[in-house]
């Protein structure tokens, strides 16, 4: 499986892109981090960002987006230019019906090095290790991103057997459901007997 993992934001936008092999082998395709200048119109900054998420669709063709989940900042204009972002590339996918998948930083953390409080030193370290690069990738976003593709490519099918598990009890649930409401209807419907005064022809 490709997976392209977004780290997004509108200054510094991380893109990554790693296969998954069998067991929980990784390789690395690409990384980079797209930069829009401050001082440009939020509109032509997005424009920027859809037409680098295109462009990394279109060459490297990933099986499945993820993309770094939002949470409440301190500052609330970096969290509304970091949703902006994250919205602009689940959209590109959208439209090529590729899957997206949102992960939260402690997930993406806890994949990754084993502790969903690791700092980013450490989620740079590790992916450098688990990529077997020579170098470690700069800036932050670009290997926060590689870690985003990871941390899916270890969680898919994990995820995908809970959502079996989850589809089951529900078919299950239903099927409980009907058996009880069908055995109400036959409690509830008089006997032939009883209609006729206790006596049956």
């Amino acid at each position: 499986m490709r997976v392209f993992g977004v780290d997004p934001g509108l200054t510094r936008c991380g893109f990554g892109v790693v296969d998954g092999g069998p067991g929980r082998t990784v390789r690395p395709v690409a990384v980079d981090v797209v930069r829009t200048p401050a001082d440009m119109d939020l509109a032509v900054r997005l424009l920027r960002l859809s037409e680098a998420v295109e462009e990394w669709l279109d060459r490297y063709r990933p099986e499945v987006v993820a993309i770094e989940r939002v949470f409440s900042q301190h500052n609330v204009r970096t969290a509304m230019g970091t949703a902006q972002a994250g919205g602009v590339v689940a959209l590109s996918a959208a439209r090529r019906d590729l899957p997206v998948v949102f992960h939260t930083p402690s997930e993406v953390k806890a994949a990754v090095t084993g502790s969903g409080r690791a700092d980013k030193a450490q989620v740079t370290a590790m992916v450098t290790k688990l990529l077997g690069l020579k170098t470690a990738p700069k800036p932050a976003d670009a290997a926060d991103a590689l870690a985003l593709a990871i941390c899916h490519l270890w969680r898919a099918p994990m995820r995908s057997r809970l959502e079996e598990a989850q589809a089951r009890a529900a078919e299950i649930a239903r099927t409980h459901r009907a058996r009880l409401a069908q055995a109400s209807v036959r409690l509830s419907t008089p006997s032939t007997a009883a209609k006729s005064g206790g006596k049956a022809e």
